[in-house]
C-alpha cells in the first residue's frame, strides 16, 4: 500500500517596501564607440558640409555662365583638362624657371617668412616703445600714420634702387607691409594695460625685465596676435604683386609669366593655391594665438 505524497509548500516572506535589484545588461563596446563617433561627425559636418554645398554651387553656376561660346574665361572642367599637368605634378623642375607649383609657392613663402619674421621682431619692440614711452608716441606715432598709408609697391622701386636685386627688394616689401599693423596694434595693447597691473607691479617690485614677462606681454598678446595677424595676410597679399615686378622663381612671377602666355587655365589654378595657402597661413597664426592667449585673441 502506498502512502500518499506529502506536498509541502516554501513560502518566501518579503519584507514591505524592499527593492527588487534589476541587473542591466553592459553597454557594448560598438554603442560605446556610436556614442563619441556620433557627436564628432556631426560637429565636423556642420563646419564641412556649408562650405562644399556653397563651393560646389559656385563651381556649377560658373561652369554655365563660361560654357557659352564666346565666353572669355575658361569653365572648370576646362582648367582642370588644360592644367591637369600642373594639378598633379606641382613637383617637377626642369631647370632655370620651369617648375611646378610647389617650387614657387616654396620661394614665396620663403621671401614672405623672412620679411614678416622681421616685420614682428622689429613691430612689437616699437609698438612696446611708443605704447609705454608719451614721448615716443608723440614722435612717432604721427610719421607712423603718414608711412603706413603708403601703398606697399610704391616701396618697390625705392628699394630696388638701394639693394640692387630682386630678393631683398620682395623681402623689404613684405617688411614694409607687415610692420605697420603690427606697431599700431601692439601700441594700442600697451597703452590699454589696466593700471590695476601696473600697481600689482609696483607692490611687488618687479624689475622693468619681469615687469614685461609676468605682466605686460601677457596682457598685450590679445592685440600683438591681432597685428601678427592682419600682417600675415597682408604680406601674402604683397609678395604676389612684388614678384610680378622682380621676377624670378615664385607664385607671383608664375601668374605674370602664365599671362603673357595666354594661359588662362594656369593662372586660375595658381590662384586657386595662393588662397589655400593664405588661408593655411592665417588659421596657423590664430591657432598660435589661442594658444598663447587661451582663447583671448580674436581669431
Amino acid at each position: 500500500m502506498s502512502l500518499p505524497a506529502i506536498e509541502t509548500e516554501t513560502k518566501v516572506h518579503r519584507l514591505p517596501g524592499a527593492a527588487k535589484v534589476l541587473a542591466l545588461p553592459a553597454p557594448s563596446s560598438a554603442a560605446a564607440l556610436q556614442s563619441r563617433v556620433m557627436p564628432l561627425l556631426r560637429a565636423l559636418a556642420t563646419r564641412i558640409v556649408p562650405p562644399l554645398v556653397t563651393l560646389a554651387a559656385l563651381l556649377l553656376i560658373w561652369e554655365l555662365l563660361c560654357s557659352r561660346t564666346g565666353s572669355s574665361l575658361p569653365p572648370p572642367s576646362q582648367v582642370i583638362n588644360d592644367s591637369w599637368e600642373l594639378i598633379i605634378d606641382p613637383f617637377y623642375d626642369r631647370g632655370g624657371l620651369d617648375k611646378g607649383l610647389f617650387w614657387h609657392l616654396f620661394a614665396s613663402l620663403k621671401r614672405v617668412m623672412l620679411g614678416y619674421a622681421i616685420a614682428a621682431v622689429i613691430g612689437v619692440a616699437l609698438g612696446t616703445l611708443i605704447g609705454q614711452s608719451t614721448w615716443a608716441m608723440r614722435g612717432l606715432d604721427p610719421i607712423f600714420q603718414v608711412l603706413r598709408t603708403v601703398p606697399p609697391l610704391a616701396w618697390l622701386p625705392l628699394s630696388l634702387a638701394a639693394f640692387r636685386d630682386g630678393e631683398p627688394s620682395a623681402i623689404f616689401v613684405i617688411f614694409v607691409t607687415a610692420v605697420w599693423p603690427i606697431v599700431i596694434n601692439t601700441a594700442v595693447g600697451i597703452r590699454n594695460i589696466p593700471q590695476d597691473y601696473r600697481n600689482v607691479a609696483r607692490v611687488l617690485r618687479l624689475n622693468p625685465a619681469e615687469y614685461a614677462i609676468k605682466i605686460m606681454i601677457p596682457a598685450a598678446a590679445p592685440y600683438i596676435f591681432t597685428g601678427l595677424k592682419i600682417g600675415i595676410g597682408l604680406s601674402w597679399l604683397a609678395i604676389v604683386a612684388a614678384e610680378m615686378l622682380i621676377g624670378g622663381v615664385g607664385i607671383g612671377f608664375f601668374i605674370w609669366d602664365a599671362w603673357n602666355s595666354s594661359l588662362i587655365s594656369d593662372i586660375i589654378v595658381a590662384l586657386t593655391y595662393v588662397g589655400i595657402v593664405g588661408f593655411l597661413l592665417d588659421r596657423l597664426v590664430a591657432l598660435v594665438a589661442h594658444a598663447v592667449t587661451r582663447g583671448t585673441a580674436n581669431s
